[in-house]
């Protein structure tokens, strides 16, 4: 990989880390976290999270980023 674009990759990975940093800071993911098919238990002192759904859809969208990726390369 040519430092150029190595550089413009981090740049845009930068850029895109900003956008995603200011949506959470609005509350914009707001709903990630509390799908349907997340899993909460809360019993007495002890509290259990299984964020089932959230880890599906986080996997397909990660793996569908890296199938475009490895397209343009």
């Amino acid at each position: 990989m040519e430092p150029r674009s190595l550089g413009l990759l981090i740049v845009i990975v930068g850029v895109a880390l900003v956008v995603i940093g200011g949506l959470v800071a609005i509350g914009a993911f707001s709903w990630f976290g509390r799908l349907p098919g997340d899993i909460r238990i809360d019993s007495g002192n002890t509290r259990v999270y299984i964020p089932i759904t959230t880890m599906v859809l986080l996997s397909v969208v990660l793996s569908l980023l890296a199938a475009i990726f490895r397209r343009f390369q």
